[in-house]
């Protein structure tokens, strides 16, 4: 049976990091027009020359190929937070939140984000055996609470700071 082209050693190997790299090179020339203005030839050979250093070259290449899929899952998970963020911060004349309800919703969207992430991961029995089954567990929540307690405190302090008679 054939291989696909899109998941062959090919393509995932040459010619897709050869694409990005050119692309990029390209597009940071353009933007900055550090060869000149309106020098979209030699743009493009610089950036055809840093793509066929970066195939010729296999340590830079696999880091390249290894970092895309961890960019790839970044990118998706910024959407992700962005559309939510944009739910919530919808600038309209009639809104009908105040900035503390909207900081409120900004850091529940974060923490069911991040929850999410580390359940599709397949990390969430880990994480709650090391912090509620293991010995270190205790110790963690220990320490948090110490925290808590001196950030409060300080932000005791420095609120009644201002309400001095």
């Amino acid at each position: 049976m054939a291989e696909p082209i899109f998941i062959s050693g090919f393509f995932l190997t040459y010619l897709l990091p050869f694409a990005l790299i050119f692309t990029l090179v390209f597009a940071i020339l353009q933007k900055t027009k550090l060869l000149g203005e309106d020098k979209k030839q030699i743009d493009a050979i610089v950036g055809l020359l840093v793509g066929l250093f970066l195939i010729a070259f296999p340590a830079a290449r696999d880091i390249v190929v290894k970092l895309m899929p961890f960019l790839a899952v970044c990118v998706a998970i910024l959407l992700v937070f962005m559309l939510l963020y944009g739910f919530v911060s919808g600038k309209k004349e009639g809104d009908i939140l105040s900035k503390g309800w909207k900081y409120a919703f900004y850091a529940l969207i974060a923490i069911s984000l991040i929850i999410a992430l580390i359940v599709i991961t397949g990390y969430w029995d880990t994480l709650t055996n090391y912090l509620f089954n293991d010995a270190t567990g205790s110790q963690i929540w220990i320490n948090a609470l110490v925290i808590i307690v001196i950030a409060g405190a300080i932000i005791a302090v420095l609120s009644d700071k201002g309400k001095s008679s």
